[in-house]
């Protein structure tokens, strides 16, 4: 048995031959991370925005907005609905201006603390924190659940499994559910669940989302961060020396050690970090933060909380490991010298493009009217002769009511003297509709040159007073 034993131990060593070539992986096998449970000021904060989150986005489709959803992209009739405001594919201009708002406070927040928005509101670390929640408390803490997985299958290990993931299944189709509220009215959608009677694409929609929720938070967790998130590769670009991120004071705590904590670490020459690896066992990613910064952390704080409740237990100060700054760092600084390098040029003109942008967004929405006016000639008839000895020129008006009440517009003409309005001069549109009217402009013949001639219509809601003005041309045939 002891020669068996010695000889499946012995080490061959591997020659390469050329004429067999050595295949290598070039994958690290991936091993799975059991996120140890801790308490803390972080955590606690994760836990409210999460909640807050959650509040939210599962619970916006629901309000209404007089007889309709308050929040709702409605593809069949192009229209997107926030509480009061009515938009429609022309007011493409509001998302991209959004959209760069949202660039602008994500480059602000990275520069003046990093990845926040990672570790406290992305979907991804939120829902993953909800979903090791619940591995938590069907399975237990991270000693249970390694040892669970260790185990041999057997009926424990099956139930809690198979409670685990229908709980998680169940909370993924649930989001899925809600996700497509916001494009189909929430209440009509879970009548057609209850009848039945989803369409095709609103059932394949529920599926997708819901299984890229229990795809991404079960199983795949911090890989995305890892491997799949853009923004964990070019944060470095947004970061300097004077950017919050968690670090680990290595002059304070190097040579770590385990001891017990009657032993003096000064007189024994050694670090406060007593090699714990607790800060390693919390980590969502599973990093090592002693290591120096590293592109996997998403700055959740939580290796802050555990390694001050193991400072707390060895009597220690605090801060060990802490959000701070590499300045910081090198050169020993307080908080509040800490905080004075926040407000440095970059951060200021991050700040100041932003809140330029905001009011802008808000002043345009603020003042904006609440219909549109396309007008296009008729292409067919350039100009023609009717009864009278007038020229005709004929347009197609396209008027958009994007209020929520039956509106009346009164249409005027300018610019060509003795121009006048031979078609109706007023038309009503339902609310939030659009209505194609056409409208002619006449003028006696010969009292203006042949060619083409610059109009004005003025178009006029009655109920709001708001006007809008229409340039376009009238056509003078020789």
């Amino acid at each position: 048995m002891s020669t068996q034993k010695s000889k499946s131990k012995k080490t061959i060593p591997i020659v390469n031959d050329p004429a067999q070539p050595v295949t290598r992986s070039l994958y690290e096998p991936h091993q799975k991370i059991y996120p140890r449970n801790t308490s803390g000021l972080y955590k606690n904060w994760r836990w409210i925005m999460i909640w807050i989150t959650q509040i939210v986005f599962y619970g916006v489709p629901w309000l209404q907005w007089g007889e309709r959803q308050a929040v709702l992209l409605d593809i069949g009739t192009h229209r997107f609905y926030i509480f009061g405001l009515v938009l429609y594919p022309q007011d493409l201009i509001y998302l991209v201006v959004i959209l760069i708002i949202a660039a602008l406070a994500l480059f602000l927040f990275t520069a003046v603390a990093g990845r926040l928005w990672c570790g406290f509101a992305c979907p991804q670390s939120v829902y993953t924190k909800i979903f090791l929640w619940i591995e938590r408390q069907v399975e237990g803490d991270r000693a249970a659940r390694l040892r669970l997985d260790a185990s041999k299958l057997n009926r424990n290990k099956l139930l809690k499994k198979t409670l685990k993931h229908s709980l998680w299944i169940s909370f993924s189709v649930w989001t899925g559910f809600t996700f497509l509220g916001y494009f189909t009215p929430i209440r009509e959608l879970i009548q057609g669940i209850l009848q039945f009677h989803l369409s095709p694409w609103e059932t394949f929609w529920i599926s997708f989302y819901g299984f890229a929720t229990y795809g991404n938070a079960g199983f795949l967790r911090e890989q995305i961060c890892k491997h799949m998130c853009p923004y964990a590769r070019f944060q470095s670009a947004m970061f300097d020396n004077d950017t919050l991120i968690v670090t680990y004071d290595e002059e304070r705590g190097e040579p770590r050690s385990g001891r017990s904590r009657k032993v003096d670490a000064k007189q024994s020459g050694l670090g406060d970090c007593i090699d714990c690896n607790f800060c390693v066992q919390v980590c969502p990613t599973g990093i090592d933060i002693r290591n120096g910064l590293q592109y996997e952390c998403i700055s959740c704080g939580l290796c802050v909380d555990a390694c001050n409740s193991i400072m707390d237990k060895m009597e220690y100060p605090r801060g060990l490991i802490r959000f701070s700054t590499q300045n910081a760092l090198t050169n020993h600084w307080t908080q509040e010298q800490v905080v004075k390098k926040i407000l440095r040029p970059r951060v200021l003109i991050y700040t100041g493009l932003l809140l330029l942008m905001s009011a802008g967004l808000v002043y345009s929405l603020v003042t904006r009217v609440p219909f549109k006016v396309d007008i296009i000639r008729d292409r067919g008839v350039m100009s023609r002769l009717v009864a009278g000895g007038k020229v005709e020129n004929v347009y197609q008006m396209q008027i958009t009511n994007a209020s929520e009440q039956l509106e009346t517009f009164k249409i005027s003409v300018s610019g060509i003297e003795g121009l006048s309005l031979a078609s109706n001069k007023e038309f009503t549109v339902n609310a939030a509709e659009s209505r194609m009217v056409a409208v002619s402009l006449q003028i006696t013949d010969g009292s203006i040159k042949s060619g083409s001639h610059p109009v004005i219509f003025e178009i006029v809601a009655n109920k709001s007073n708001e006007r809008l003005f229409e340039k376009s041309i009238f056509y003078m045939s020789r």
